[in-house]
């Protein structure tokens, strides 16, 4: 999707600036929010992918105007209700007005450690051999779904190089659908700064990108 998440390369946004000592909170509600976010997703209703979908499907004025956690919070409530696990009216509540709609597990607080500390990798075995080796001249496709995607718009179309190669990974488009495609190869491209923005970009520099293979194309 073209969302207002995708602001690479976009002008009137500034760069970014790291903060030294940036807290992971700054305030409880964000924790809570993003525990709740977790635990969620613990619970199979929807995919990690999924649930990135619907924070990037906010409407732009919106997800603009927002923090990092409203973001998150607007994001959650948005799957709540389309999985119907909650409505609208239950969430400005804060009151249950039914049976709650079962979950296929839910998280207990003896989980969290050594399940976070594990990590959740999305690598998976290849179902084919990969298309690009190191070195391969590629460029990424100028396409335009409707649905998710982590194609961002300014490097469609522009040409590029393998530069590593990860291995195969769930795919992301299809795992926020709720589908079990297949994996799919995962590699660093290269693009030579001037060929994502022309003249006005800073000589000699260079971007990469973790594209997924059906992202790219040979080059031509």
């Amino acid at each position: 999707m073209n969302g207002a998440q995708d602001l690479g390369g976009a002008h009137g946004f500034g760069p970014v600036e790291a903060e030294a000592g940036e807290p992971v909170f700054r305030a409880e509600w964000e924790r809570r929010v993003f525990a709740l976010a977790m635990a969620m997703g613990f619970t199979k209703t929807w995919t990690l992918d999924a649930s990135r979908a619907a924070r990037e499907s906010l409407p732009p004025v919106e997800y603009l105007s927002s923090s990092y956690y409203e973001i998150w919070l607007r994001g959650l409530e948005t799957q709540l209700a389309e999985h119907g696990l909650a409505s609208p009216e239950e969430m400005r509540s804060g009151l249950a007005a039914g049976v709650p709609k079962p979950v296929a597990r839910v998280l207990a607080a003896d989980q969290v450690a050594p399940l976070f500390d594990g990590g959740f990798p999305s690598d998976r075995a290849p179902a084919a051999p990969p298309r690009f080796q190191i070195g391969d001249r590629i460029v990424a496709r100028n396409d335009h779904p409707a649905g998710h995607t982590r194609l961002p718009r300014y490097i469609r179309g522009r040409p590029g190089v393998i530069e590593r190669i990860h291995g195969a990974f769930v795919f992301p488009e299809t795992a926020a659908r709720g589908e079990q495609g297949p994996p799919q190869w995962l590699y660093t491209a290269g693009f030579a700064a001037e060929d994502l923005w022309g003249a006005s970009a800073e000589p000699g520099s260079r971007v990469t990108f973790a594209a997924f293979e059906s992202y790219l194309g040979p080059r031509a």
